[in-house]
């Protein structure tokens, strides 16, 4: 199965803009209200919305990746990317590509405004498992359900290790 997140990220370059034109905005009226000869004195109030607007800044940040998956043939492929600059560059990039054999296990977390993918491989190198946590939050429901289904069937098919 393949899945990708690429219709559901587009709105994420319209909401930074939106966001740096309100704190621009609040800036200015800031300077306004300081220039202005009125003895209003500016206080905490007056700097709330560029608070809320810079942490909404860096949860859409946070979130606004792109994400990739595919599990047709013998590997599996994650990938997740920066949305802002992605058709210039790649930036942000974690990609895991490994053979479906060493899949380990898997955990998927959703809180409704945040979801993530954790992978745990297996390796040769080191004792235990390596872990890779892939950003999921603009997968569709119906997309983050057929990938957990997929990661479990792969789970079920593999060959346990012995110890």
């Amino acid at each position: 199965m393949r899945f990708t997140n690429r219709t559901e990220i587009k709105i994420v370059p319209s909401i930074y803009i939106v966001l740096i034109a309100v704190f621009i905005t609040n800036v200015f009226v800031n300077i306004e209200i300081m220039a202005s000869d009125s003895e209003q004195e500016i206080g905490f109030s007056h700097f709330l919305p560029n608070i809320v607007t810079l942490l909404l800044g860096l949860y859409v940040h946070r979130i606004g990746q792109s994400f990739d998956f595919d599990s047709d043939g013998e590997t599996l492929n994650f990938k997740n990317n920066g949305v802002f600059f992605s058709k210039f560059m790649e930036y942000r990039v974690q990609k895991a590509e490994f053979p479906k054999r060493k899949l380990g296990k898997f955990r998927f977390v959703d809180y409704g405004i945040y979801s993530a993918l954790t992978i745990y491989i297996r390796s040769r190198r080191k004792k235990g498992y390596r872990k890779y946590t892939f950003n999921t939050t603009f997968l569709t429901r119906k997309k983050k359900k057929g990938m957990v289904a997929s990661l479990q069937k792969v789970l079920e098919t593999i060959p346990k290790p012995t110890a």
